[in-house]
């Protein structure tokens, strides 16, 4: 039987297990040691000497852990996932440009501290950073922990989504959204059921979490109460997406919004057709471009989705030409150019969240 213990440096839950007596963080890589209990001394007398205090977080060598404490109160942290599956059949160009875009948007616009954010690519050397299933799942797992009031956090995903089956008949559409981690076909995908469970319920009062899924089949990959059906013109209503059980998929009093790349049953682009350099999720780059171009102006939820909708029904003209000239935009003029499109891209990106709210009068934060 598998025993769950915190870990030394980021206080991360562990499956120690069984006969094992230390085990190695994945986040942060500390080793945890655990006593053996037939060799622990008896428990102290009650009226003994106080325990000993527990050592500070350090990593395995002795040094300060990599990652802060996700206990830090109004922290920024961040997971960025960019699967790009080189060399197999479901290989995609743009994935691991869409994780650099954006760690490099979260620094500069928006003041992430760069030990505060979590890659996990296929260019990481470090093996549990790599985004396998059980690493995402890790990587969700420290982006909530101990989370705060004023804690403001962001998951972002570019890869393969899909879907299957659901038999629980919380899924208005019968199907269940999943993602695609790199060993996808011999681990499994994870399910937006897994994934509301991680990311959303335990979210308690104050916290914020932004995801932006660039994936296809990501409408409603968090599996969020309600969504924002926006049509062409921007006249919107939101959407109850709620389970006929009754199940509750929000937060325990948080707030989660969440950005994907396109409904539920549609498919989402892997392209150069919009940044004219380089292959970009068409998501990522419209949400990157809606952000740097709306400069110094008032920005709200409104804004930034009716732009990346505009932006991407507009490839192959003048929409897609250029960007805002700020960082973001010169990162993309840095990258290798590579990867092609051909023809108009259909999809439109969609806004979930956890309670409804005016998309034209709240301003836009991370």
């Amino acid at each position: 039987m598998m025993m769950l213990i915190d870990c030394s440096g980021c206080r991360t839950a562990l499956q120690l297990p069984p006969g094992a007596t230390s085990i190695r963080c994945a986040i942060c890589q500390a080793v945890t040691h655990v006593a053996d209990p037939r060799q622990a001394p008896p428990p102290p007398s009650p009226y003994g000497a106080a325990p000993p205090s527990p050592p500070p977080h350090t990593g395995p060598y002795g040094q300060p852990a990599p990652l802060p404490s996700t206990a830090s109160h109004g922290r920024k942290r961040a997971v960025i996932v960019g699967i790009s599956y080189r060399n197999s059949r479901h290989e995609l160009k743009g994935c691991l440009n869409d994780a650099k875009c954006m760690k490099y948007m979260l620094i500069n616009k928006f003041h992430f501290p760069e030990a505060s954010i979590i890659m996990l690519t296929e260019e990481e050397r470090d093996p549990y950073k790599i985004p396998t299933k059980a690493n995402m799942r890790m990587a969700m797992f420290w982006l909530v922990q101990g989370c705060q009031p004023g804690d403001s956090l962001v998951f972002h995903y570019s890869g393969h989504g899909s879907q299957q089956r659901n038999y629980s008949g919380d899924e208005v559409d019968g199907q269940d959204e999943t993602l695609c981690p790199l060993d996808f076909e011999t681990q499994g995908m994870i399910v937006d059921d897994e994934i509301n469970t991680a990311l959303v319920r335990p979210l308690t009062h104050g916290v914020k979490l932004h995801a932006i899924i660039d994936a296809c089949h990501s409408g409603t990959v968090l599996d969020l109460p309600f969504l924002c059906r926006m049509n062409r013109s921007g006249q919107y209503i939101w959407e109850d997406h709620r389970p006929r059980s009754g199940i509750w998929k929000g937060t325990s009093g948080g707030e989660v919004i969440s950005f994907s790349g396109c409904d539920d049953d549609q498919t989402s682009a892997d392209t150069a057709m919009l940044s004219r350099i380089t292959s970009t999720g068409a998501m990522t780059f419209c949400f990157i471009q809606a952000i740097e171009r709306s400069g110094q102006g008032r920005t709200t939820y409104g804004s930034v989705l009716t732009a990346m909708r505009a932006a991407i029904r507009s490839t192959g003209g003048s929409a897609a030409a250029g960007g805002g000239g700020g960082p973001v935009s010169s990162l993309l003029t840095m990258l290798v150019a590579g990867g092609s499109g051909g023809g108009g891209l259909r999809q439109e990106p969609q806004l979930t969240a956890c309670e409804p709210f005016d998309v034209y009068a709240k301003p836009f934060s991370l």
